[in-house]
């Protein structure tokens, strides 16, 4: 081998180790890369020229070895031949890594707080993270970097379960009692878009789970790689935030209504944190609260008399909130429907009352509102509604059953699998809705069309001859969300076995369709409400009635497309008789004539009815 060409291959190993150790083409002085030689050199021994022996030039010719942290030319070498592309595709890829971790660092957990504003703040979180990272060592940069980026992308995860949660629930996601509800979140997915619909949703949802933790990892290693190589600029901007961030948080700088400096991530763990300690220590507090009973040590034959020989059903409708009477863009039909039912009833010899209740929960979870209701304490969350139906508490259908004077049934045409919990409100016989003989389709998530329901219910237990008194718990589910499509009012006559449902199914909405556009929903959901009042008040002008007695309900206020921003989580509460005494022992409540309650008529946590109802029927009621 010559000397000249001796020279050019230690040359091209030189072009080779000069290259970047990181493809935004500048080196890392902390990331294994030789320093140039203060004299010019390529920082290591050997010399740029050398004299070959004979011994080596009888050896074949081998190929150029890369110094030791020399960066790799890339695919094929694709980086060498295209260092243009190169470097643009380096730039841009830590353009998107910054917006990355700056979209993770601002988002809010709220989709209706999404505005431009929030995306141009300065958050504090940032900059310390930065600082942090450039004074720490090198292996201790490299974990930190790591750490904060997995942590980044899991608050980035939790935002975005917050947003879906405020959307249903109106309330963030609890890390500690709220993962029952993920379970049946799936559930509801596969019962109102197929099992096909229920597995693209949780892949994909899997999918951003991980491709978010990855990314947000990659970003943050990758910005911080970026200050390090330029730490002279990056300790320079660090510090110029950090000034910026302390004025506009003094001086209370603000773009529109949102401030330009926030500790938002900060506040948002910083609440998590409580509400986790909330939750550990609310087990405690609810023992307390279910072990008092007013009525645990009242003899069987005192309870309940002013009801005794009456058929009282408790009928719950879902989704029933204050909204449909409120809203201005419900208030005129939803009022329509209420003064006919009033008027029908009347002329049926019903009178009615009615007043407000607030559920403890608004936009779902029906069985927490159904078990306050009945059991007189507050079940919030799931992990009541376990500890209520472990436990050995009365509930209002408990009491109706230890009386030993009636019947106690359940329709629950929401319920399509096993229940083990209804054994806890001791009904003798639960009808769900493999039970009710009905053979038309389902409407979205509604097994059973209301109408059809109440009359099963006529059929199967109230419709009987020489039975005993009954009571009942019903739950009508056809104004459940999605609300499309919805069944429609038929005559009693034709409902059959509920074949004729197939019809009436065609002739409805496209859920698809319909929640693309939010006033459509609102449509679809007043709709859903009238169906569900006209075929109660219909039975009851049908079917009932002199030891008729109706209570009928709200569980909770609709999902925030409904409510359009409305926090309340009221929902009407009406009691139906056609005996004027049953209504007289309630006359000290104060409670509205009809079937629609005054915007001033007395509002009760929902917690407060058992107790109070139970008092009015009793003997000293």
């Amino acid at each position: 081998m010559s000397r000249f060409t001796r020279s050019r291959q230690l040359s091209d190993t030189t072009e080779g180790r000069a290259e970047p150790d990181d493809d935004t083409g500048t080196a890392d002085p902390e990331g294994g890369t030789p320093a140039a030689d203060p004299e010019g050199g390529t920082g290591t021994d050997a010399p740029e020229t050398a004299t070959a022996t004979p011994a080596q030039e009888a050896l074949p010719e081998q190929p150029p070895t890369p110094a030791p942290g020399a960066t790799k030319p890339g695919w094929f070498g694709w980086r060498r031949r295209y260092p243009r592309t190169a470097q643009g595709i380096s730039i841009g890829t830590t353009v998107l890594a910054g917006a990355l971790v700056l979209f993770a660092l601002l988002v809010p957990n709220r989709i209706e707080r999404i505005e431009f504003a929030s995306f141009v703040r300065i958050p504090a979180e940032g900059v310390l993270l930065a600082g942090l990272l450039l004074a720490l060592p090198s292996k201790a940069r490299r974990i930190m970097a790591v750490v904060t980026g997995v942590f980044l992308g899991l608050i980035t995860v939790l935002k975005f379960v917050d947003m879906g949660f405020y959307q249903i629930l109106a309330r963030p996601f609890d890390l500690v009692l709220d993962w029952i509800l993920l379970d049946d979140a799936t559930d509801f997915l596969r019962e109102s878009f197929g099992r096909t619909g229920q597995v693209l949703a949780v892949a994909g949802v899997l999918v951003l789970f991980v491709a978010l933790l990855v990314l947000t990892t990659l970003a943050v290693v990758r910005l911080t790689n970026l200050m390090v190589r330029h730490r002279p600029a990056a300790g320079r901007t660090v510090l110029t935030l950090g000034t910026a961030w302390i004025t506009c948080m003094t001086l209370g700088v603000q773009i529109g209504t949102v401030p330009v400096a926030t500790k938002g991530n900060a506040e948002f763990i910083g609440n998590r944190v409580d509400a986790v300690r909330a939750g550990l220590q609310d087990a405690r507090v609810f023992e307390k609260q279910a072990s008092v009973d007013a009525f645990a040590k009242t003899p069987p034959d005192q309870l309940l008399t002013g009801l005794r020989g009456k058929d009282v059903l408790f009928t719950f409708i879902e989704s029933y909130g204050r909204v449909a009477i409120d809203d201005p863009a419900m208030a005129k039909q939803t009022d329509a429907v209420l003064k006919e039912g009033t008027g029908r009833l009347k002329a049926a010899g019903f009178e009615s009352r009615s007043g407000w209740l607030q559920s403890p929960v608004t936009g779902a979870g029906s069985w927490l509102a159904h078990s306050t209701f009945l059991s007189g304490l507050w079940i919030k969350n799931q992990q009541r509604y376990r500890s209520l139906t472990t436990s050995d508490r009365m509930t209002l259908t408990n009491y109706f059953g230890k009386t030993g004077a009636w019947r106690t049934v359940g329709v629950v045409p929401g319920v399509r699998r096993a229940w083990p919990e209804g054994k806890f409100f001791g009904l003798d016989h639960i009808y769900d809705s493999e039970h009710l003989g009905y053979h038309g389709p389902y409407f979205s998530w509604t097994p059973v069309p209301d109408q059809f329901s109440m009359e099963a219910f006529q059929r199967l237990e109230h419709g009987k001859k020489d039975r005993e008194p009954i009571m009942a718990e019903i739950i009508l589910a056809s104004s459940h969300n999605p609300w499309s499509p919805i069944a429609r009012m038929i005559d009693w006559n034709d409902l059959g076995d509920g074949s004729v449902f197939h019809r009436i199914k065609k002739e409805g909405t496209n859920p698809t369709e319909v929640w693309k556009d939010p006033e459509k929903v609102r449509t679809e959901y007043r709709r859903a409400i009238e169906y569900s009042i006209r075929s109660l008040t219909e039975w009851v002008e049908r079917y009932g009635d002199d030891d008729t007695v109706l209570v009928f309900l709200g569980d909770h206020q609709p999902v925030p497309t409904v409510t359009a921003g409305d926090t309340g989580k009221d929902v009407p509460v009406t009691i139906v008789a056609h005996d004027k005494k049953v209504l007289d022992r309630v006359a000290d409540w104060g409670w509205t004539d009809g079937l629609k309650p005054a915007d001033n008529a007395p509002r009760w946590g929902m917690d407060k009815f058992r107790d109070r109802f139970m008092t009015a029927y009793g003997p000293q009621g």
